[in-house]
């Protein structure tokens, strides 16, 4: 059985407006709407940050977005201030449709630890619970989808990898930041687990 697990859709990482907008970010949501009507079960992930998150720049004073420190559980990149609980920034894109989807998995809402995977905080110890959701649903196929596909895809999908589930990453339904040849990097990982690209008109081609 499989599922389709669409990552961080939400208004801060998307633009016009977002703080931490990816680029094109918006223009994968209607394709992901109509991946939705492909599977049976479809899990959202949404980045759920309290006010003054540790990940935040602004947390640090003396900081700047993008810059690095280190934390109890390793380097951490220091981002702008998004995805704040309960802001419009934290919100679903409007034009996303909810309903399809039987699971909103809340992350990165401990204000010490920041989350890029569905599966594991960024400490690589403590479990979102996803794991077990899935197995329980006799789900060992994922198909994931969204942003940033460097970062949040990523690491969802190598994790995704090592708890024994079988990966496929919607090349052309995720967009990625890319700092630094990070795109490059992610994809090179994510195979390197295991995961495979493929295109959405395969998934889509299902339907005819």
């Amino acid at each position: 059985m499989e599922a389709l697990l669409a990552v961080d859709l939400q208004n801060d990482f998307c633009p016009p407006a977002g703080t931490l907008a990816v680029p094109e970010g918006d223009t994968i949501v209607p394709l992901i709407n109509r991946l939705m009507q492909v599977f049976d079960h479809t899990i959202l992930t949404q980045d759920w940050h309290p006010a003054h998150h540790l990940s935040f720049a602004s947390s640090h004073p003396e900081k700047q977005p993008f810059q690095t420190i280190e934390l109890p559980y390793g380097e951490q990149i220091l981002w702008p201030d998004h995805c704040v609980q309960g802001s419009t920034g934290a919100a679903f894109r409007s034009d996303l449709e909810k309903d399809p989807a039987e699971l909103i998995l809340r992350k990165g809402f401990r204000r010490e630890i920041d989350s890029y995977s569905a599966f594991y905080e960024n400490d690589h110890v403590t479990p979102t619970g996803l794991t077990g959701y899935l197995r329980e649903r006799g789900i060992n196929r994922i198909y994931l989808a969204g942003l940033a596909t460097d970062f949040c895809v990523h690491w969802s999908a190598v994790d995704g990898c090592k708890e024994g589930f079988e990966v496929l990453v919607i090349e052309d339904a995720t967009r990625g930041i890319d700092t630094n040849g990070s795109l490059a990097d992610a994809w090179e990982k994510m195979k390197a687990a295991g995961a495979q690209a493929v295109q959405s008109k395969t998934l889509l081609d299902r339907r005819r």
